[in-house]
């Protein structure tokens, strides 16, 4: 099973209307100091995994947080909206041999801080169910 990181990584790039890019504006695990605009997404401890007599109906509990870095505040939390929206609407769908029944937004995008180049970073924590296929 792979890191829910790396297939959310792959949902976001599927949604064309956001724009982002692996490795040029969309990061796993560590944010790059450029370019200015970047969505970095990180494994958060999540819950437990349900324990069931069948293995296959074993859901997993991850939690992410994706952090939107942008020059404009404004432009970062649309941006942020939008990701939060991609997401919460997917449902039923396989990635990389899991299926994800659940991803939802634990509240709204906020602001983290503005880094010591001034740009704003805004975050977003999301609980994810899924189990492998």
């Amino acid at each position: 099973m792979n890191s829910s990181t790396d297939d959310i990584k792959d949902m976001l790039e599927d949604d064309s209307s956001l724009g982002l890019i692996f490795a040029t504006n969309l990061f796993i695990a560590k944010e790059p100091s450029s370019p200015d605009n970047t969505v970095t997404l990180f494994d958060t401890p999540g819950s437990p995994e349900q324990l069931t007599f069948n293995p296959v109906e074993r859901y997993h509990y991850p939690s992410i947080q994706i952090r939107v870095r942008h020059i404009s505040y404004v432009t970062g939390f649309v941006l942020a909206q939008d990701i939060v929206t991609s997401l919460r609407d997917r449902a039923q769908e396989t990635w990389n041999g899991s299926l994800y029944t659940l991803i939802r937004s634990t509240g709204d995008p906020v602001l983290l801080d503005w880094d010591k180049n001034n740009r704003c970073r805004i975050v977003i924590n999301l609980d994810i169910q899924r189990r492998d296929v």
